[in-house]
């Protein structure tokens, strides 16, 4: 079994897909640690247009809630690109572990997050916004 098989099938648009492929190719963060899960979640990619994009899929800009299947506590958390992230805002770069994971995820899938404290499964319980459920195709 490979790797690809024990993540939940994801789906992401063109667009999020053309303007990631352009972080991964700047000098700034092709070689940065989290570049080749990215390349990964890109390559098992389902691609359909902005407005095909399911509205309960995690998006670049998105904010999703997310339960810690073991503790019951709560993120709100919004995937965005390297350049707009802070944790203390909630706002999870793409190239981290867990925002290469939430990428392209639906409410109700999970994943496993790695943590200092071992690995966390975070479920996506609801999408709070989503870009292209609300027509905003040029954020």
């Amino acid at each position: 079994m490979n790797a690809r098989e024990n993540h939940p099938p994801i789906t992401i648009s063109s667009t999020d897909l053309q303007r990631l492929e352009s972080v991964l190719e700047s000098a700034q963060y092709r070689d940065h640690p989290g570049a080749p899960a990215l390349h990964t979640e890109l390559e098992r990619a389902k691609i359909v247009s902005p407005k095909e994009l399911p509205d309960d899929v995690v998006s670049m800009n998105s904010t999703a809630e997310c339960v810690e299947e073991g503790s019951g506590r709560t993120h709100s958390l919004t995937l965005v690109y390297p350049r707009d992230a802070d944790a203390a805002q909630g706002r999870v770069s793409v190239l981290a572990p867990v925002g290469a994971a939430l990428l392209g995820l639906r409410t109700g899938q999970t994943i496993d997050w790695p943590a200092p404290s071992g690995t966390l499964r975070l479920r996506v319980t609801a999408i709070r916004y989503q870009p292209e459920a609300s027509g905003d195709y040029h954020r």
